[in-house]
Formats: C-alpha cells, structure tokens, sequence
C-alpha cells in the first residue's frame, strides 16, 4: 500500500453514533486496565512507529488511517493502539476477538458497515483482536468488504501476519511490528500508575523501591500487562508498616512476579564481571561453572546474542585449531540466538559453551595474529617477493611479476622450497593439544622444506 492510499480522505466527517468499545475501564479492573493510554501522549514505547513526525503517527492524529495490521508480542500495545484510534476517530469503531467471534458476528457487523456506509456515508473501522485465530476461510470473509473500503480493519495478533493472516488482507493492509518495551518504559509506567490517583494506585501511600521496581520490569520481559498487574498485587498484598505506608521491597517484587532477583545489571559491574567467569570457566575446562554462570546470564535476561557473541571469540580465541569444529558449533548458536531468542536459545547456547568447555585448549591462533600485526606495526614493511606478485594484467610479464613461481601441486606432497615472505619471521606455533598436534607434526616438515629456499636473516 502506499503512502498515498494510507493517508487516503474518509468517505465522511460525520460523528458516529456511540463508538463502540470506548467505555473507561471499570474501577474494579486490574491495573494495567485502568492505565490503558488515552492518547498517544500518554502511549510509552514504540518509538520507532510513533515517534512525532512518524507515518501512523502522522495518520492517527489526522484521522486518516487505512487497514492496519499491529503484530508483537503480549502487553506491547496492540489493543492500546486501536483504543486510541478509536477514541480519535470520526468513523464508527466496532471491536470484535476472534477468540469469542464467529462469521455471524463478522457479516452483521459487515452488513451494518455496508448499510451505514450506504445511507449516511460514515465509514466503519473494525478492530479485530486476536485474528491469527481466525482460520483462512473465516479471514475470506473480510476480503471484499475490505478491498471495497466499506470497512477499513485493524488487526492485532501476536503472530506473524506473513505466515498467519492471508496474504490478500496482508497486501491490503500497513503492517506495523510492535516491540518488548524496554525495562526503562516500564518502570516509567509504574511509576505514572503510583502516582496517578484518578486510575492507579496514587490514593494509597506506597513506597516502591527502585530496585523492585527495575525486578519487576526486567521480569516482565517487555510486557507493560505483567509489570503493571504484578505492581498491583504488591500493592494489595503488602501489608502497610506502622507509619500507615506500604513498602514494596524487593523480596516483595519477587514474591509478586514469581522470579526471584538475581545482583546483575546490565550496564554495570554484574555483567562484565558473569560474563568474565563465564569465559574463565570455559577456558579453565569446567562445565558445571560454565552452566552455572550462564544460568544466572539467562535467568537475568540477557541478551542472548550477547552471550553467543561471546562463545564465538572464545572458541576462536581459547581453543582454535585445537578443535576447530568449536568455532563452527559457536557461530551455529549464535545465528540460532538470532532468530529463536529467549527461552529456546538457551539449549544452542549451553551446547555450544558445553563443547567449548571439554574441548581441547590452544591459544595459538590469537597468538600468531597478534605476533604479525605487532611485526606490521613496529618491523620493516616487507615487500610482495617477485615470484608472488600478480600476473592477470597486461605489462606484468614485462615486470618480472611471477617470474620463477612454482606451483605447489606439481610436486611431490604438494610442497616444494620457496620463499612466500622474504624474511625468516615466524608467527604461528601450533601446541600440542588435540588437532594441532596433527598440524604441528605436519608443519614441521613443511618448514624443514620451505627455510632451505628461505632468505638468510
């Protein structure tokens, strides 16, 4: 769809009749509920698509919207979104879930968008939750009602439009993806909701303290629903001190949200210092330490790529050509991490830190690289010898390029004496330590071959 058609005028200007949906939450209802964003102002998170000068940005404040899909995770702000809209819009807002819904319910709601359409020209946006749960034939049925603007949809699921709504709706409609909210976002919102006194908890003298309040954010994993429901159990739960206030401590937070705290933050000297014995530990051979601090990375909720980026350089760095299958395994869990992420990632990555751990140990590798780029920095720049130099050009024979050049595969064992530096430098050493004792054997005689066509010092 483009720009142009999202941005597309309504049939109508006209008020709606009463916009379905838009009641204010009831008193009773859970916190998260009563704190639903009433314009985008109040909305936090999703910068990326709401940010001021951003397209639906841009399209829910001039009313200008066309078939949206909204997709992410739970507690993002799919349904928050659409209660916007709705409370913005001049056409009519009906709202159905697709968990509760049937066709029935989807053609009255289609007949009466038609027939409103037909008699008094204002448009219908249908809201509809969950519609991943509707099976393919029941999407059908909003095709031509859709494709004919007599209803403009918004849909929200947590799944994957591509692969779970028709790719006709798809086509048809903007597709928006919805981020986790970040631990910062969702301590921002609870701390609005203690102080909001009209829908949170601001009529209750509560103290909550920063760390319970970063636990149940990082516990919530991106989920404004969790984070702020768990808030309100603390708030219910915590029986008040003797000054009348209640305290929400962090064994509080943890009781609430069912996850126990773990000393890590994610900017400080918890991490480098997990992520230090981590490596330590599977360099130092210990599997069970290496479990233990990645369990702690996990259950804090690291970035998983984080870690796998950290196997990688360990397998290539502490174990090397000593088992190079490792760094193979390594950059298998990380491009697994990629696209699985948290909780399943953690099996790719633990076989990966497991195979590093066992693994035979050399460090050869960082070793000689360094030795050279040492010799780049501070030696005497070495000259391309003649023999070596490139021969795909007009005017290169001429030059002497590639003169006396022997090519290896024309010799017995594919070796012959000649020099590939001009200088004796030796860089690599290969250890005795699994498959390198194989390569240092077989290196040996190579370089017993190659120092007799070598220049002297």
């Amino acid at each position: 769809m483009s720009q142009t058609d999202f941005f597309a005028t309504q049939s109508s200007s006209t008020p709606p009749d009463t916009q379905a949906g838009t009641a204010p939450p009831s008193p009773i209802a859970p916190l998260a509920a009563r704190m639903r964003p009433r314009t985008l102002d109040e909305f936090v998170g999703q910068q990326h698509i709401l940010a001021p000068g951003q397209l639906l940005r841009r399209a829910i404040e001039a009313d200008r919207i066309q078939s949206l899909i909204f997709f992410g995770p739970p507690g993002t702000g799919k349904t928050s979104l659409a209660q916007i809209i709705a409370n913005r819009t001049q056409s009519r807002y009906e709202r159905l879930s697709a968990v509760e819904a049937n066709v029935s319910d989807l053609r009255r709601v289609l007949a009466a968008a038609s027939q409103r359409l037909a008699n008094t020209r204002q448009s219908t946006i249908l809201f509809l939750d969950e519609i991943h749960r509707f099976n393919r034939a029941q999407q059908d049925v909003l095709l031509p009602d859709v494709e004919n603007g007599v209803i403009r949809l918004i849909g929200a699921t947590t799944e994957n439009p591509f692969f779970f709504v028709n790719s006709p709706l798809v086509s048809r409609s903007q597709i928006f993806q919805l981020q986790p909210l970040s631990p910062e976002d969702l301590v921002d919102l609870m701390n609005r909701a203690l102080a909001d006194a009209e829908r949170g908890l601001g009529r209750i003298p509560i103290h909550a303290a920063p760390e319970a309040l970063r636990h149940l954010a990082i516990a919530a994993d991106g989920d404004a629903r969790k984070a702020l429901n768990s808030l309100e159990i603390a708030a219910l739960t915590t029986p008040p001190s003797t000054t009348g206030e209640i305290v929400i401590d962090l064994p509080a937070a943890e009781q609430c949200i069912q996850k126990k705290a773990v000393v890590y933050d994610a900017e400080g000297d918890s991490h480098y210092d997990t992520i230090s014995a981590f490596i330590k530990s599977m360099r130092g051979s210990d599997p069970d330490a290496t479990l233990y601090w990645l369990a702690k990375m996990i259950h804090a909720g690291e970035d998983p790529r984080f870690i796998a980026r950290r196997i990688v350089i360990h397998a290539a760095e502490d174990v090397g050509l000593a088992d190079p299958v490792a760094l193979i395994l390594a950059t298998a869990a990380f491009q697994a991490s990629e696209f699985i992420g948290w909780p399943e990632a953690r099996i790719p990555i633990a076989e990966a830190a497991l195979y590093i751990a066992t693994a035979p140990k050399s460090n050869s590798t960082v070793v000689a690289i360094d030795a050279a780029l040492a010799e780049i920095r501070t030696g005497r720049t070495l000259p391309v010898p003649a023999n070596l130099r490139d021969t795909h050009y007009s005017g290169a024979q001429r030059l002497g390029h590639g003169k006396d050049y022997l090519y290896p595969h024309d010799f017995p064992g594919h070796i012959v004496a000649q020099d590939y530096l001009g200088a004796p430098l030796t860089f690599y050493r290969p250890s005795d330590q699994g498959r390198e004792r194989q390569i240092r054997e077989r290196l040996d005689a190579w370089r017993k071959t190659l120092e007799s066509a070598a220049p002297n010092a």
